[in-house]
């Protein structure tokens, strides 16, 4: 299985910014897409999730301000982000459940300037 993201950027405080990834591979039933990220110094947070039937969930720091979609038929996973702020500056990770596995992107850098 293989995840692509794309979208990350440098944008400022207030500002939006869009992520992508699509899954390729050995993806059959996938359940879950979503989303983790990882501050310097911080531990991997989760972020967002969606599963194949569209319900959504979203950590706390987030809600009202980013927003998860998917497109199934292209095997794609979506991350609107809204009303940035500095503290969402991090390396954003997706992944994908497949059964009992989990699988994961490189990350792409999202960086707020205030």
């Amino acid at each position: 299985v293989q995840l692509v993201e794309s979208g990350g950027g440098l944008v400022q405080a207030g500002g939006s910014l869009r992520l992508s990834c699509a899954a390729s591979g050995s993806i059959f039933s996938i359940n879950v897409m979503g989303w983790y990220r990882q501050a310097p110094g911080k531990e991997r947070e989760w972020v967002a999730g969606i599963t194949i039937g569209g319900s959504t969930n979203y950590a706390d720091s987030v809600k009202g301000r980013f927003t998860i979609s998917r497109d199934n038929a292209k095997n794609t996973v979506y991350l609107q982000m809204n009303s940035l702020k500095p503290e969402d500056t991090a390396v954003y990770y997706c992944y994908v459940r497949i059964r009992a596995a989990t699988y994961w992107g490189q990350g792409t850098q999202v960086t707020v300037s205030s």
